[in-house]
């Protein structure tokens, strides 16, 4: 693979707050997701990788070039940013044929326009951006961001706000992007968002890259993690003890009325709870997991640094 961005020991920090701590990668041609919690520092990398803020430590080459150093490299780069800062008063054929003009983009009312129809968006639509949904909304930055043709894009959880079918569009959009060679770098929280890619995942928590790899390598670091779960059921004591005998679960204990169990195989357990409650006489109620949230599957990734 010959890398189209290269981050090499990335570090940010604002005073005494670390926003990224020894950041290391290399992305090529396709679409490479990176997923991350709210406040991993996500936004702040992509800040850095197209040079609008400098690193406190570390570098970074976008085709080669310090983009901080090589403003030209703008014209190669498209970014839809999580931020909002859109010229309200202007419809979204204005706004995004101002972006193609900053570009030096020929004709670029027509290059709006269709950038404005590639994103399902109506370039005729006379409504300032501010009567806007916030789908809507994204879709114009996402206009935008490819009006010039870039040969980079880095987009910023740009499915935010769309509905289902427009998630699904926006995503076939981004994948078909990459197959034409382009570099499409998209952030996401989301982890079956990050799936559908069917991309190369970064994995970042508290400001480091903690994982990396195809997704199924990902969803693999994720599932060899020791499961929480709350079993409900009317015979508490009975269906722990069971469980603990069956050797399907590390720990269990009764915890107002319900059993919280701890297993290092949840398919393993998923299979057996039935047949234990089965034979304690018990009726379950529920089976919940009680980890399941991207935020404590990030803290065990990073755990294992």
């Amino acid at each position: 693979m010959t890398a189209t961005i290269t981050v090499r020991d990335v570090g940010k920090w604002f005073g005494s707050v670390v926003a990224l701590s020894g950041v290391s990668f290399e992305i090529g041609p396709g679409v490479t997701a990176l997923l991350g919690p709210n406040g991993a520092g996500k936004s702040t990398l992509f800040r850095i990788m197209c040079g609008l803020a400098n690193p406190s430590q570390g570098a970074v080459r976008i085709l080669g070039q310090d983009p901080r150093a090589n403003p030209s490299l703008t014209r190669h780069i498209g970014i839809a940013p999580q931020q909002e800062a859109l010229f309200e008063w202007q419809t979204a054929l204005e706004f995004v044929t101002l972006a193609a003009q900053l570009h030096g983009v020929g004709g670029p009312v027509q290059a709006a326009a269709a950038a404005l129809a590639t994103v399902e968006m109506d370039p005729r639509d006379p409504r300032p951006l501010s009567t806007y949904s916030k789908g809507m909304r994204q879709r114009v930055k996402v206009a935008q961001a490819i009006v010039h043709n870039p040969t980079v894009l880095v987009l910023d959880e740009p499915l935010e706000g769309l509905d289902p079918r427009q998630r699904l569009g926006a995503i076939s959009f981004f994948r078909a992007l990459g197959e034409q060679g382009r570099t499409v770098v998209v952030s996401s929280h989301v982890l079956d968002e990050v799936e559908r890619f069917g991309s190369r995942v970064l994995v970042i928590a508290q400001g480091r890259l903690v994982a990396e790899g195809d997704f199924h390598r990902i969803r693999d670091l994720m599932d060899d993690r020791p499961r929480l779960l709350r079993v409900g059921t009317d015979q508490p004591a009975r269906v722990a003890a069971g469980l603990l005998v069956s050797g399907v679960v590390q720990g269990a204990r009764v915890v107002r009325g319900t059993v919280e169990v701890e297993t290092s195989d949840a398919p393993a357990f998923r299979r057996a709870v039935a047949s234990v409650a089965r034979e304690a006489g018990a009726r379950l109620t529920e089976v919940v997991p009680l980890d399941e949230d991207l935020e404590s599957v990030f803290a065990y990734l990073l755990r294992g640094r």
